[in-house]
């Protein structure tokens, strides 16, 4: 049984309906359920009764009454509050922060760690953000997302109002990204525009990505890629830039599978070889996806710029070294950009 709870209104919860706010932060109160609490005065703002539709107010207090919310998701066969993080997997998420204000977290995903969960994944980003908002009162929010093998820069929002501000940044591609890839073989032209639709083909667990025949193809999407190659052991591996215009799922992967350099360890979009040994390499690399979101630099819904660099992960660093690339050199010309001269 939860004690009486008096919980502030928040500056980004300015005009949502206290009936949403419920929905918000105790998911498993029913809308019948809140409206008795109200009719009996076990809800008030502010120390007034109101009713469910009422709007609110930044700096309002909501009272909000004892709630057995084990009997209440029991009953109603919903899912209980989240509980909070354990210091194992706090002390994790704070390893992954690579920038942090009190509106958003940027953080650098590792390779194999996934966004979103699934049949067989038990870890993953949205769990872990399920976990803060027992601490936060509100639930950090995903802005967009990185494939489970790609690592790299991924933007949470920590406010709902903040997540809707960063989702139309997204939208109106006014957030600049950058990958880092090493790939098979070295691209011809070096540096170029890949204007190429995709479209989703396969069944539920076999879906692949392809390109479309034209954007008339049903389900076929635009896709907009720029590449640069930034440096090249020739013939066989190069260092490329990579920005997408877009943000198709696969898009990079299947972009550079089509000019014919497909994302060495890439499993879907690539090819393996043999060692001898029994394990899987690609270009005399381990098998794990080179692909790493280096960069992105956004205007701040709040005021100024945010302009993250995530470091390189380990296994590609060592394939970078092992070809004679200098994983450290930063000043060189990116993707859809010249150099200077």
């Amino acid at each position: 049984m939860s004690s009486v709870k008096q919980i502030s209104v928040k500056d980004d919860e300015d005009g949502m309906r206290l009936d949403r706010w419920f929905k918000v932060h105790f998911p498993q109160v029913t809308h019948g359920r809140l409206s008795k609490l109200l009719r009996t005065g076990q809800v008030r703002v502010d120390g007034g009764r109101v009713k469910a539709n009422e709007r609110l107010l930044p700096g309002q207090t909501i009272r909000v009454p004892p709630i057995n919310l084990e009997e209440a998701a029991a009953n109603q066969d919903l899912p209980l509050t989240p509980k909070p993080l354990s210091a194992h997997d706090k002390a994790y998420f704070q390893s992954m922060v690579l920038f942090e204000d009190k509106h958003l977290y940027v953080l650098n995903k590792p390779s194999g760690l996934a966004v979103q969960g699934g049949s067989r994944t038990t870890k993953h980003i949205d769990g872990l953000l399920q976990g803060l908002a027992a601490d936060l009162y509100d639930r950090p929010r995903l802005v967009h997302r990185l494939d489970r093998d790609t690592s790299g820069v991924l933007v949470i929002a920590k406010t709902r109002s903040m997540a809707t501000a960063l989702g139309k940044l997204f939208q109106t591609r006014s957030v600049r990204k950058i990958y880092w890839a090493l790939v098979s073989g070295v691209p011809r032209p070096e540096q170029g525009l890949i204007d190429k639709p995709l479209v989703k083909e396969g069944g539920p667990g076999e879906e692949k990505i392809r390109i479309a025949r034209n954007l008339k193809q049903e389900g076929a999407q635009k896709a907009m890629t720029h590449y640069a190659v930034i440096d090249k052991a020739p013939p066989s591996v190069a260092w490329v830039s990579l920005k997408p215009v877009t943000g198709r799922q696969h898009q990079l992967r299947v972009h550079m599978q089509m000019i014919g350099n497909p994302i060495i360890g890439d499993p879907k979009y690539g090819h393996l070889e043999h060692d001898g040994s029994g394990e899987e390499r690609d270009e005399g690399f381990v098998h794990k996806l080179h692909l790493h979101a280096r960069r992105v630099t956004f205007p701040h819904p709040k005021g100024g710029t945010v302009d993250v660099t995530a470091p390189v992960p380990g296994h590609m660093k060592e394939s970078m070294l092992t070809c004679g690339f200098d994983p450290e050199q930063y000043d060189v010309p990116e993707a859809g950009e010249e150099a200077e001269t």
